[in-house]
């Protein structure tokens, strides 16, 4: 199990990366994978010589993608978070899988999974339209929350789903339809597509977070608020889609520690 995890993550070619993901969930789906966890998760996974890795600060003005240039660099951009979700999935499995049990690895492989097939269908999306995943720089500070909270569980899922991921539910609908507006549905299908799975990941977020709070004797709220305030170093605040979120399992309550 660990071996074949830690195997997609060193994988750096985009497309078999990918490949690598899917198949290591098909395999612990079906079975021929051994609950096992002999060997440690990379602490950085392997990436391809493109694209170039740029600081937040440093990541050129894509604009609003009003005009086809505009769509592209906001499709590439949304190409590599999903490249780098793989990752981060992959490594929720592989570094906390041990502890947490089997459900917590099936539904992580499955988020891996999914993470690959958006991937895919937004770089296939990119050559569509004459350009590649690749073809522009990329953020480089994403794996960062990776890094951060590496060493508990309960961070882990307080910042990536429940923050990272969740944000994804804020902002999805507004570009799917500014791409509708510009014409560009079958990219607003995909976009559309990856909302509707990016709300099931969430709410895995927020039901394994609960339990570690349950075992722990936590407030589910409370620690929320910690452990973003001390491993997340943006901002979480309005506007939020509310509908999306409730569906996550993200409760006014949970919203009110911190936003």
């Amino acid at each position: 199990m660990a071996q074949a995890i830690r195997a997609a993550m060193l994988t750096a070619e985009p497309e078999a990366k990918a490949m690598a993901a899917r198949a290591v969930a098909r395999r612990w789906h079906a079975g021929e994978l051994a609950f096992a966890f002999d060997v440690a998760m990379p602490d950085v996974p392997a990436r391809p010589e493109a694209p170039q890795l740029l600081p937040p600060n440093a990541m050129p003005k894509r604009g609003r993608g009003g005009s086809e240039r505009g769509r592209i660099a906001l499709l590439h951009a949304l190409c590599h978070i999903e490249f780098v979700a793989i990752d981060l999935a992959l490594d929720a499995a592989g570094r906390f899988g041990a502890e947490r049990g089997p459900g917590f690895v099936g539904d992580w492989l499955g988020v891996a999974a999914d993470e690959a097939m958006h991937f895919a269908l937004l770089a296939r999306r990119l050559r569509t339209l004459g350009s590649a995943y690749g073809a522009m720089p990329a953020h480089d500070g994403l794996w960062d929350a990776a890094r951060e909270t590496a060493h508990d569980v309960a961070a882990r899922l307080a910042v990536v789903p429940m923050v990272l991921e969740a944000r994804g539910l804020d902002v999805t609908p507004i570009t799917i339809e500014r791409f509708e507006a510009a014409g560009d549905l079958r990219s607003a299908r995909i976009l559309q597509r990856i909302l509707d799975d990016e709300i099931r990941h969430v709410r895995f977020g927020t039901s394994h977070f609960e339990r570690v709070c349950e075992e722990r004797d936590e407030s589910p709220p409370q620690l929320w608020k910690a452990l973003v305030e001390r491993h997340f170093r943006g901002a979480i605040k309005p506007p939020f889609n509310d509908s999306a979120r409730r569906k996550a399992g993200l409760s006014y309550e949970l919203m009110a520690g911190v936003a």
